[in-house]
């Protein structure tokens, strides 16, 4: 009732803010509305040439090679970013600061409806963000901007594209941007994309040796055993990995003196493979959902021939986003924020029936005002509010239908001081959620708070310190599962008691900015209270591991470091080098013993070298990844390996058109490359070397 009052409130004071001449200041969209005045939270920008090299399939492909960043992927198509070896509901995925209201954090096959070809910037904010996201947002944020929502009015006409063909998947990848204006107030926007992608090749069998081993090792001895692997197992290319994706969006902006109003309307479709271990196929007789999803009939005969499943996405979205200038005492703006989703994806099995149908109409709405000085704090006050309807419908279900509503007040604030700026922030939030089926209702009050300060060591030197406690609500597979989840190859079982889970977390962040060097370094405790995972009951159901949800005191604590260094002249170009090195260690403490926590990111270090000039990019890089042995219970061990990639990018400009051809390869020792925080990382290797070449044009 509280938050309902404040909502009231808030909007009272919106409509009720002065209005008189002025003038129109720039208005910068970025993840986090302090990020201009030196943000103690640990962040990630990729933009412009950075972006365009790091562009994947997936989000959490895209962002792997940052510092303190990992990809829990599921073939080509899926990978959700891990942040500090926090992911899933942990972690947040927004699109122009609004959910990507889809479904995947609901099961690890489930992508993100988020396009890194289409995205301006990505937006990475590392550690707690629920001040400003919710209670989800306990481990990060990643938030893609568009930039469909204009806030300036932009030239006349703009526009780039893309098109790039790898040799791993024999894919073929497009983009398209066009940007102009109707009128001296009125801009619109276009962007497209178009993904097809077959099955990627890999180093060697599918199954890890370690997998294999545990399946077979009373049956075969050594001299029979690579035989028996040749017979029986998936070699050179990763059966039900392939992936074509398609969509576009419209958008018109009005922009005034004192005001911007902004509508996207965006359109994604997908259709991606569920890999060897998530096939479809069972001996069960489902029930037959042809005649209310028409839709989903025509499917490509190739993967029935296969025998394997894959999933038909569908997600219709529209955005809305408005500001204005407010001349008062007291505020200076007021943004607006929402965002409508119309989503369903279809698991398909290996003989073209709908296994189960997932729907997600969900919608989600922020509420700013930006106020001047109170007690020396400028800052913002927020509301936020959201609807989710999620139902799944078929026989491999393991969650029931649930409606989720969510409503919160939140402020921050930022006050400078000598030498630096303090700043502060607190939310209030409220979670209920109500199943359609035989399980209670849950409601959740939580509280979130934090207090940072920045303190500027020199004008190129900033050292910062960040003390926050956050709190979430239980996601509702963590309450509500209760069957055969085929994508992961076990059988949860939910805690419908389960508490909020709370974090009090300290991040101590430093940056660099000299002459030569740029360099970021980030070292970071979080202490949690009811930590909310997985843990294998050591019992069979259905032929799967049973896991349940469980609740114990955790630890995370680990170190970022990135470094960009100028190395001098070497040639006609300018020569530099990169350095990445980030660590993360955890355990959970159970009946006063320590235990591994699952799938946590191994050790990783970087180097990189770079030689530019006016025309020419070359650049070399070399990751290391250590094996991973501190492993939970009945999880394998992950091995090491090393991965070299080799870029070259050539420039022309031909009067207006900015011309940029490139070709890059990946692992080019062709290593077997396992991400450990990965569900199937026994069963999905990520691609062999692959050479990928294309052309980017601007204009």
């Amino acid at each position: 009732m509280f938050i309902r009052k404040c909502a009231v409130a808030l909007a009272v004071a919106s409509v009720m803010g002065g209005a008189s001449a002025a003038e129109l200041e720039e208005i910068v969209v970025v993840a986090h509305p302090l990020a201009a005045g030196g943000l103690a939270q640990a962040s990630n920008v990729l933009s412009g040439e950075d972006l365009d090299q790091a562009k994947a399939a997936s989000i959490g492909e895209t962002l792997i090679k940052q510092a303190g960043i990992n990809s829990a992927s599921f073939g080509s198509a899926v990978g959700r970013p891990i942040i500090h070896g926090l992911g899933a509901t942990r972690v947040k995925t927004t699109q122009d600061q609004i959910d990507t209201l889809d479904v995947s954090v609901t099961s690890g096959d489930h992508a993100a409806t988020v396009e890194p070809f289409v995205a301006d910037t990505i937006s990475v904010l590392k550690g707690s963000s629920t001040l400003l996201y919710g209670s989800g947002a306990i481990g990060g944020v990643v938030d893609v901007d568009t930039g469909r929502h204009k806030t300036v009015m932009p030239e006349e006409f703009s526009g780039r594209a893309e098109i790039r063909f790898a040799d791993v998947d024999d894919s073929t990848t497009g983009a398209l941007r066009l940007d102009g204006r109707l009128s001296d107030k009125v801009a619109w926007h276009i962007d497209a994309f178009s993904r097809d992608a077959q099955d990627y090749d890999i180093p060697g069998f599918a199954e890890s040796e370690r997998y294999h081993l545990l399946e077979e090792h009373e049956e075969h001895d050594e001299d029979d055993h690579d035989a028996e692997l040749a017979e029986t197992e998936a070699f050179g290319t990763l059966p039900g990995s392939h992936n074509e994706s398609t969509g576009g969006a419209f958008a018109l902006s009005f922009i005034g003196e004192r005001y911007h109003a902004s509508v996207s309307v965006s359109k994604t479709a997908s259709e991606y493979g569920l890999l060897a271990g998530h096939s479809h196929d069972h001996e069960e007789d489902h029930d037959d959902h042809d005649e209310d999803h028409d839709d989903h009939d025509d499917h490509d005969e190739d993967h029935l021939d296969e025998g394997l499943g894959y999933i038909d996405l569908e997600q219709t979205r529209v955005d809305i986003r408005a500001g204005y200038l407010i001349d008062n005492t007291l505020f200076q703006k007021v943004d607006f924020l929402v965002g409508l989703n119309d989503y369903e994806h279809a698991e398909i099995e290996g003989s073209g029936e709908v296994g189960t149908l997932f729907i997600n109409d969900a919608w989600e709405a922020r509420l700013e005002l930006h106020h001047q000085s109170v007690a020396n704090f400028k800052g913002l006050i927020g509301l936020q509010m959201a609807d989710r309807d999620f139902s799944a419908i078929g026989e491999e279900v393991f969650i029931e239908p649930v409606d989720t509503q969510s409503e919160a007040v939140f402020w921050l604030g930022e006050r400078e001081v000598a030498m630096g700026a303090i700043e502060a922030g607190v939310r209030l939030e409220s979670v209920s959620m109500q199943p359609k089926g035989s399980m209670p209702d849950r409601s959740f009050d939580s509280l979130s708070g934090s207090l940072g300060y920045v303190h500027n060591l020199s004008e190129s030197t900033t050292l910062s310190g960040l003390l926050d406690y956050s709190s979430r609500a239980p996601a509702i597979e963590e309450l509500y599962a209760n069957g055969p989840h085929l994508a992961t190859q076990t059988f949860d079982i939910g805690d419908a008691d389960l508490e909020e889970e709370s974090a009090t977390s300290l991040t101590i962040t430093a940056n660099w900015s000299w002459e030569l060097v740029d360099a970021s370094a980030s070292v970071y405790y979080n202490d949690f209270d009811a930590f909310i995972y997985q843990a294998a009951t050591g019992n069979e159901n259905d032929g799967l591991p049973v896991f349940v949800y469980q609740q114990d005191s955790a630890e995370f604590y680990g170190i970022d470091f990135s470094a960009q260094v100028a190395l001098g002249s070497l040639g006609t170009g300018q020569l530099s080098a990169k350095v990445l090195w980030d660590l993360v260690s955890a355990n959970i403490t159970v009946s006063g013993a320590h235990q591994n926590v699952p799938r946590l990111p191994a050790d990783r270090v970087g180097l990189g070298l770079q030689w530019k000039n006016e025309f020419w990019n070359l650049g070399v890089d070399y990751l290391h990844v250590d094996a991973q042995n501190e492993v939970a219970e009945y999880e394998l061990p992950t091995d090491g390996y090393q991965d070299l990639s080799l870029s070259i990018m050539r420039d022309w400009n031909y009067g207006d058109i900015d011309v940029q051809f490139f070709v890059k390869g990946k692992n080019l020792t062709n290593d077997e490359q396992r991400y450990h925080a990965s569900f199937v990382k026994d069963l999905a290797p990520a691609p062999g070397r692959s050479v990928e070449a294309g052309i980017r044009l601007a204009f």
